[in-house]
């Protein structure tokens, strides 16, 4: 039976990698991921985890030794956060390409520089190319269950990639509440032991496993995993559906939230959802139309789901929690519009960026995006690329470079 349990989402994690029966863990701490690392070991010295832990010198060591344990046929983890992350993307490459089905909780926290403690999602967009799915979640249930299902995902034999799932630094992270923790042997029928496939190190077996690969092959095993993103679109939903079977929580790869009358969307990810759904909610109290459609999946970005629930909505908002520099916008507000791009009736879509650096997007901030968002519907406003939703009055002032001459 289930038992519910007071935990901060990192605890939720930790939870989730045991019932998962990881059997080498690797990790280095990094705020705000530490506490899972520290938890991991003491599960493992009290005798909660069978399992080894190795002490490394960094992520990038870490994630090394994560694939190497997995290419020998046996479930291992790590986690990490902003800068940990960075120092992995080599590795990262590894495990993608190698098809090593490892799962990554992934504690969302800025990028430097100015150098930040606190949550933005710049950390895992700048890996969004690495060949890793990535989810996100709302809230601590989710962490765990999304763990579970990330597992069954990745290791699912017509998908075998590598997976993220993210969790906002610190709003989740060190923020408790309630959470149902199933039983081990519950889990056990959901998620079977793991078994190596494809590419593995057997010394009466032995092959070639990360060689260099000319121009001749190379094209050919980029499209195999392309192919692997286009299986795990069809493969996640049905792991979804058994989960809700066995565990009675439903999920998809999107979730909409009042959107079936609205005449406003705001497209959001990760723990600022529960936010927009309760301004939406209170907004709708009011005699407005706006709804909220929330993103679990951002890879595979699941464009077919996004469309369908955004069919014949006028104006759609797309909260980043990342500033996508240079570019026209955040960059789940370039996925969204691509993904819209060729509806019959193209949506005004505004892109909003906020919550940078742990900055807290509020109720007021995200009543503050509906309103713009209902402005450009009612023809009141003009909808632009990128509108940076929670600025200071004066940014250009904090800090300001001045040139001695």
């Amino acid at each position: 039976m289930p038992v519910k349990k007071m935990l901060d989402g990192n605890q939720a994690a930790v939870e989730a990698l045991r019932l998962a029966r990881v059997q080498v863990v690797a990790a280095y701490p990094i705020t705000p991921q530490s506490p899972i690392a520290e938890k991991l070991s003491q599960f493992i010295a009290d005798g909660l985890l069978d399992a080894k832990y190795l002490r490394v010198e960094s992520e990038h060591s870490a994630m090394s030794c994560v694939i190497g344990a997995q290419l020998t046929g046996v479930r291992g983890c790590t986690a990490t956060s902003s800068v940990g992350l960075a120092l992995m993307h080599e590795v990262l490459g590894v495990a993608s390409g190698c098809r090593v089905p490892i799962v990554m909780p992934v504690v969302n926290r800025a990028l430097v520089s100015p150098w930040s403690l606190w949550c933005d999602h710049q950390d895992s967009m700048a890996e969004r190319d690495s060949g890793w799915i990535q989810l996100y979640v709302e809230n601590g249930q989710e962490v765990l269950d999304a763990i579970i299902m990330a597992y069954r995902l990745a290791e699912h034999p017509d998908v075998l990639l590598p997976t993220m799932v993210c969790l906002d630094g610190f709003f989740l992270s060190h923020a408790a509440e309630g959470v149902l923790v199933p039983d081990q042997e519950t889990v056990d029928q959901f998620l079977p032991p793991y078994q190596c496939h494809n590419l593995y190190l057997d010394t009466d077996d032995p092959m070639f496993i990360n060689n260099l690969t000319s121009s001749a092959e190379f094209t050919e095993m980029r499209y195999q995993q392309k192919d692997a993103f286009a299986k795990a679109k069809e493969v996640l939903p049905e792991v979804q559906a058994e989960f809700y079977k066995v565990f009675g929580r439903k999920y998809g790869m999107v979730e909409g939230y009042l959107c079936d009358d609205a005449q406003v969307v705001l497209v959001t990810l990760g723990s600022m959802s529960g936010t927009a759904k309760f301004v939406a909610t209170k907004m709708r109290q009011e005699g407005h139309r706006v709804g909220v459609l929330k993103l679990t999946a951002f890879r595979p970005f699941p464009a077919e789901e996004l469309r369908r629930v955004l069919r014949g909505i006028p104006v759609v908002g797309v909260l980043d929690r990342s500033a996508g520099l240079g570019a026209e916008g955040g960059p789940v507000c370039s996925e969204v519009k691509a993904a819209l791009y060729n509806e019959e009736n193209y949506p005004s879509v505004q892109g909003f960026i906020g919550g940078l650096g742990g900055r807290d997007l509020s109720t007021g901030v995200i009543e503050k995006a509906f309103k713009k968002l209902l402005a450009i519907q009612q023809g009141l406003a003009v909808g632009s690329d990128s509108e940076w939703i929670d600025l200071s009055e004066n940014p250009l002032q904090i800090r300001e470079v001045v040139q001695h001459v």
